[in-house]
């Protein structure tokens, strides 16, 4: 890849003794390196190796004037266009998806800044975390992370907005950021609704040349505003969707019916089919939406089962397509269990919500790199390249200890017998090839 601090907006102060840059290529390095955070980083090697204290990565995380949503578009696109270019096939027609979900981001301090209760979908138990949006782009082989928000849920309860009472709300961390700062704008993004910020996102990345045929997003986020969005747009995306068995109703056969109304009918009028190729039930049928026509896919495992519903803006789908592409959406599932568990996503405790910003971009960073990696390696999941590249470069690190540990033994047999320390090595290396690969072990490194 190649950055520069002007293109990605991480210039370095005149008086700085290290670059942004660099900072942040080390912070992107923890994770392969046994390192949690940055509280950890003192007792790594990497600190033995470059010297930097802990204090450099802090300020830099909580740096409101860096620009990070900035920062992981130009990366990641980079990665992408890579991509793309090693790996293209004129046959090819891969389908490009746009995806968008949320996933919970819990938290252990109340002192944090704008933190509070929410809600989350699955357990439907209040617990103290943000509610991170995230936006990733999918080719048709390999995952990457593009944007994300943070939010909070004030609640219903009046007198304990965001689930905190008076004082704990008054005890949260809080800072003075410029309005023209670019922290400050993902700051007021925290209080704007999921549907507005997806909504801007999409708007970026159209506005980025970010090019996709379809938006994948779950019944929480398909709305009628969503559909409106999608279909006004001129570069024809479709939206592939959840729908949930609500109250809305669809103008259908001249009537205006609910989702369980219309799928009662088709069943009466025995519509009903079998698709043997997904082994699922399904009838489907063309309504209005507000005066927009959208395709919907009723659908079910078994006769008895449950129906659920896919809403599509591609009135030329057939259920077996349309199911095919939605189910890319799992890919996102599977960044956020896989970013949690090896990058550590949204487990940064910082007190300074521009931190709390910081550390996913870097998480989605570490991400897509290896995603990139993975995808001209032979391994069979993201999961076990971290692994490998890990273990690699632990084992650098135990053979540059144990060269240390090889000189100073040598330094003080060299000082007790009073004997030259360089005659000494001079005398061994001659004589022993193993001791002359062993300290010549970082020459070698830099050699490649």
């Amino acid at each position: 890849m190649t950055l520069s601090e002007k293109q990605i907006g991480l210039q370095s102060k005149v008086n700085n003794e290290y670059k942004n840059l660099d900072k942040l290529l080390l912070i992107i390095l923890f994770p392969f390196f046994d390192i949690q955070d940055v509280w950890h980083y003192k007792n790594s090697s990497l600190y033995s190796t470059f010297g930097l204290g802990k204090d450099v990565f802090y300020r830099l995380l909580n740096d409101s004037l860096i620009d990070w949503r900035k920062i992981a578009y130009k990366a990641s696109m980079q990665l992408i266009r890579k991509t793309k270019n090693r790996t293209n096939d004129p046959e090819s027609k891969q389908v490009r998806c746009l995806i968008i979900d949320d996933s919970d981001l819990p938290k252990t301090g109340k002192r944090l800044e704008l933190i509070g209760k929410v809600f989350p979908h699955v357990s439907h138990q209040s617990i103290l975390a943000f509610k991170g949006l995230f936006m990733g782009y999918d080719e048709g082989k390999s995952f990457f992370a593009l944007y994300f928000s943070l939010h909070g849920d004030d609640g219903k309860n009046k007198r304990r907005p965001y689930g905190l009472s008076h004082k704990q709300l008054k005890d949260r961390f809080s800072k003075h950021r410029s309005k023209y700062s670019a922290a400050y704008k993902r700051k007021e993004e925290y209080f704007t609704s999921k549907i507005k910020s997806m909504i801007m996102m999409i708007r970026t990345a159209i506005g980025n040349e970010l090019r996709f045929d379809y938006l994948l997003v779950d019944s929480w986020f398909t709305c009628f505003e969503l559909v409106k969005f999608v279909k006004t747009r001129r570069i024809g995306i479709y939206l592939p969707g959840m729908e949930k068995m609500g109250k809305t109703r669809y103008l259908f056969n001249e009537k205006r019916m609910t989702a369980k109304e219309i799928i009662d009918y088709q069943r009466k009028t025995k519509k009903l089919k079998r698709s043997k190729q997904l082994s699922f039930y399904y009838s489907e049928a063309v309504v209005n939406f507000n005066e927009i026509p959208v395709k919907l896919f009723f659908c079910k495992t078994s006769r008895k089962g449950k129906w659920h519903i896919l809403l599509t803006t591609n009135l030329g789908l057939t259920f077996e397509q349309a199911y095919k592409i939605y189910s890319t959406r799992w890919s996102i599932e599977v960044f956020f269990k896989e970013a949690k568990q090896y990058f550590g996503l949204g487990k940064s405790q910082s007190q300074d919500f521009d931190a709390q910003i910081a550390t996913p971009t870097i998480c989605m960073l570490q991400y897509n790199l290896l995603s990139t990696a993975g995808r001209f390696a032979d391994y069979e999941s993201l999961g076990a390249l971290f692994r490998n590249t890990k273990a690699e470069t632990i084992q650098l690190t135990v053979n540059e200890r144990i060269c240390e540990i090889v000189v100073n033994i040598l330094n003080a047999l060299a000082e007790l017998f009073e004997i030259d320390t360089e005659m000494l090595m001079g005398k061994l290396i001659t004589d022993n090839e193993l001791i002359e690969k062993l300290s010549n072990y970082k020459t070698l490194l830099q050699a490649g």
